[in-house]
């Protein structure tokens, strides 16, 4: 069992307390989701919002390069993070993980010529920059907190093993298809054969609800995908051939989408707890049957 500061735990639960107490029911939940979903990428928008304060003070003649200034900020976040419990040890090291192998994808691509860093820093390796990891870092983060955040249960999950074979394609198929032919057509049913009839199920207040992995995965992938583009347009990294305010491609996404199933089973071998190879049992007939006729409803 995972243990977090009790002012962490205050401000979560006096933000569900207010919700329930000034809204309608239907509403407080659905606001309470968002907000859940807003503090649990908090990692992320905090990044993002430095990217794009810095783009937009920068000067060019300062002493500190932007980029190194990044790196900072993304430290000084991580160690905030840990100070205040708003994350813990143990998902401090799937993080941690999330940083070494995104950095390792990054130093191949930007070797390959997939994407460039173009401005000048001094805490660059081989063209990437150091800060570059963290935001492989954050969606490690987001999962983590999200999963505890919401109770989160991944039911019926198939065979753990199977993940591992899954997650470990994909990842090689990234550096594979500059040299081989690209699989990702066969990896994408591979996701959806795999987690067919797995179900995240999250709870809000006192009732559960549930969503199939595979369009939970699809919709993170946009979310990433528009956080994507605001790399693109501050002008921070930039594909082969891009403009600062071309759109990115929509092709991004896909990439995206097989790359949270890496992220999602590097973060279960911390949540192992929260796979279940069975199928997950209602507590009462009645929320049984709203869950049969319903994609998205309470499960007790």
């Amino acid at each position: 069992m995972v243990h977090h500061a009790p002012l962490t735990l205050r401000i979560e639960r006096q933000l569900g307390d207010r919700m329930r107490a000034h809204l309608p029911h239907y509403m407080a939940e659905f606001v309470m989701f968002v907000l859940k979903q807003g503090w649990a990428c908090l990692f992320g928008i905090c990044l993002l919002g430095a990217i794009l304060l810095t783009r937009a003070i920068w000067q060019p003649d300062w002493m500190l390069h932007r980029y190194d200034a990044l790196v900072i900020v993304a430290i000084g976040l991580q160690v905030l993070f840990l100070a205040l419990k708003l994350e813990s040890w143990d998902e401090a090291k799937v993080i941690l993980l999330f940083h070494l192998t995104g950095t390792v994808m990054e130093l191949f691509k930007v070797q390959a010529g997939s994407w460039s860093y173009p401005e000048p820093g001094l805490l660059k390796l081989w063209g990437v920059p150091l800060f570059s990891g963290f935001m492989y870092a954050s969606v490690g983060s987001y999962m983590a907190r999200v999963i505890r955040l919401f109770d989160m249960q991944f039911a019926p999950y198939p065979p753990f093993w199977s993940s591992l074979v899954l997650a470990g394609a994909i990842y090689v198929n990234f550096f594979a298809h500059h040299f081989l032919p690209d699989i990702r057509v066969i990896l994408f049913a591979a996701t959806v054969l795999l987690y067919l009839r797995t179900r995240i199920w999250f709870r809000i207040g006192e009732n559960w609800y549930w969503m199939p992995l595979p369009l939970a995965a699809f919709f993170s992938s946009f979310f990433l995908w528009l956080a994507e583009n605001i790399g693109t347009m501050t002008g921070t990294w930039l594909y082969a051939g891009q403009n600062p305010f071309d759109q990115v491609s929509f092709a991004k996404m896909g990439s995206w989408y097989l790359l949270l199933y890496v992220s999602f089973v590097t973060v279960t071998l911390v949540f192992r707890g929260a796979l279940q190879r069975s199928p997950r049992v209602t507590d009462s007939p009645a929320t049984a049957e709203k869950s049969a006729t319903a994609p998205a409803s309470p499960a007790d």
